[in-house]
């Protein structure tokens, strides 16, 4: 079973992935961060459950410190269901400056490590170090480096995963959490995998998860016991993935440059909005959000999509195309206007209104998609 290996240990493992010619793999995922962030800003909220959101109405957790855990309390949980869950939880409206700023710290740190870093947002990333910039040789010894300089330069704790390819990693950061380190040594990735239950495995949510029970499928080895065409037949094109996932397999590199494929924003109310007038100046504030992050990213793109979503949680979406991109602001916000009121007036109030740019081209890579996707509902 996995461990976490002592420096001296790291040596021989990783001898062991040079020979076998497998990559070393960390995965970096800091300790409930936004959370974290504010308890680390707030002397008063240390050691008491905080969550990062709206507290009332249509509030919803982004994140929540291990003190609320503890009381079940979960991200994009109602906050309403929360504050029964722990009474005295206590909310903090989001700093996403705050959060960024740490975040370029951490990823500062990396770099002293690899060029080859893959953020997945704000406070996660894969990183391959099977060549790192120092020398050092050991992908478990990187990984305790980093924590360590982590906690030096951001008093921030992180949990990171050690293995031989980016499932194994991400399985290891969340095996000791928090503060942890796990090790998956080349060979071991199976025998890692067969004794977890299928809810761990990425991209198994709850109603794969049911499902895969009704097929008598509850760990790593009941799954590893099906045949591909089993797989095939019941999961279609989820498969191929899990028939790997279920021995450890993963081919997928650390992609340093990945092309971002859409930049945009969301806003959801505390009270339904209906009227045009109150329509149009939401969309003229989420514009003016969307075109800041175009901005910083460098990007030019070619789509415009408007999505609405009503009370009864019906989703809307409208977009429209240019055969070039849009060449500033005042185009981007007259085609998402344009958007707009060919559907007014609504059929209904809606709760939630976003606007994305799609058909990039030239974004520079902010992996920041899922902290902004969790604090657009608390915009």
């Amino acid at each position: 079973m996995a461990s976490a290996a002592p420096p001296d240990d790291a040596h021989d493992d990783n001898e062991a992935a040079e020979t076998s010619g497998l990559r070393k793999i960390i995965h970096v995922d800091m300790d409930a961060f936004f959370a974290s962030v504010e308890q680390r800003d707030n002397p008063e909220l240390r050691g008491r459950p905080v969550a990062v959101g709206g507290a009332g109405g249509r509030g919803v957790v982004a994140a929540a410190s291990y003190e609320a855990r503890k009381f079940g309390v979960r991200s994009a949980m109602p906050s309403v269901t929360a504050l029964r869950l722990c009474p005295d939880l206590v909310f903090v409206r989001p700093r996403f400056d705050a959060y960024k700023e740490a975040s370029h710290q951490i990823r500062r740190v990396f770099e002293r490590y690899t060029p080859v870093i893959e953020p997945l947002s704000l406070d996660e990333a894969y990183l391959d170090v099977t060549e790192d910039r120092l020398g050092i040789g050991s992908a478990t010894r990187i990984a305790m480096l980093i924590r360590e300089e982590i906690r030096s330069q951001t008093q921030l704790t992180a949990s990171a995963g050690v293995s031989y390819n980016k499932f194994l990693a991400k399985l290891a950061s969340d095996q000791n959490k928090p503060d942890g380190l796990c090790v998956i040594r080349p060979g071991a990735g199976a025998q890692f995998v067969a004794g977890l239950p299928i809810r761990r495995f990425h991209g198994v949510g709850p109603r794969a998860e049911e499902k895969m029970q009704r097929l008598g499928i509850a760990t790593g080895a009941d799954l590893a016991a099906k045949d591909i065409a089993f797989l095939r037949q019941h999961f279609g094109s989820m498969a191929d993935y899990l028939f790997r996932a279920a021995r450890g397999i993963d081919l997928r590199p650390v992609a340093a440059h990945r092309v971002r494929k859409s930049i945009g924003a969301e806003r959801t109310f505390s009270e339904d909005i209906g009227s045009g007038a109150q329509l149009r100046e939401t969309l003229d504030k989420i514009v003016d959000i969307v075109w800041e992050r175009i901005e910083a990213a460098g990007a030019k793109g070619r789509r415009v999509t408007l999505k609405l979503k009503f009370t009864d949680f019906r989703i809307m979406t409208r977009a429209t195309s240019l055969p070039h991109g849009f060449s500033g602001k005042s185009e981007f916000a007259a085609a998402a206007r344009a958007l707009l009121e060919a559907e007014l007036p609504l059929p209904g109030p809606i709760r939630l209104m976003g606007l994305t740019l799609s058909g990039l081209e030239g974004a520079e890579d902010e992996k920041t998609p899922r902290d902004e996707a969790q604090l657009s509902l608390l915009l």
